[in-house]
């Protein structure tokens, strides 16, 4: 069983024989670093699971770029809307290393139903795992002060701060740079 039946099984609660017929329905796909994998724009999503490499999602705001999010190996990534209501893409998801991942687009993901049985249940699960996610990320934000949502990011996604730049990190976190390297000095020494 590879990482991906794997992930479905575990993310989604199903049975192995679901699971891989669901992992059979995506892709394998390789992006380059700094490739895009979605652009704010364009149509059609698509659902991807990180096999290697760093995904970072984000978009303009006042003039600076605002990460939102850097998908890790083992962790499904998309443009919500793009995906689940046919609209234009809110994110640009964009490679930040080489990156291997497996990819399901748009139309495979909405004929889905057609192919797995109780898809409905499955993805009303995946959907309330993604708000689970963004609950969980808005309560740190209104309830950890910025030293401790470091901490928790450097427990939870050691990765991230061996392999990404600063300033991504930073803007994940809600901090500007300085503060950042502030707060590391302050827990190295």
């Amino acid at each position: 069983m590879n990482e991906l039946t794997q992930s479905i099984s575990a993310y989604f609660d199903t049975e192995l024989d679901r699971s891989n017929d669901i992992a059979d329905l995506f892709t394998e796909e390789k992006l380059s670093r700094n490739e895009f994998h979605t652009e704010i724009g364009s149509r059609f999503g698509k659902l991807s699971f990180v096999k290697s490499g760093f995904l970072r999602i984000y978009r303009q705001a006042d003039k600076k770029e605002v990460t939102q999010w850097i998908s890790s190996p083992g962790e499904f990534t998309t443009d919500l809307n793009s995906l689940m209501f046919d609209q234009t893409a809110r994110w640009n998801i964009q490679a930040l290393t080489d990156c291997e991942i497996y990819t399901l687009d748009y139309h495979d993901y909405k004929n889905i139903k057609h192919k797995i049985e109780n898809w409905a249940e499955i993805e009303k699960l995946f959907i309330a795992k993604c708000f689970v996610t963004i609950e969980d990320r808005i309560f740190s934000f209104l309830s950890m002060s910025t030293e401790e949502r470091y901490e928790y990011l450097s427990q939870a996604k050691p990765e991230l701060l061996q392999h990404i730049p600063l300033q991504y990190i930073a803007s994940m976190l809600g901090m500007t740079p300085e503060t950042l390297s502030r707060i590391r000095k302050k827990i190295v020494s």
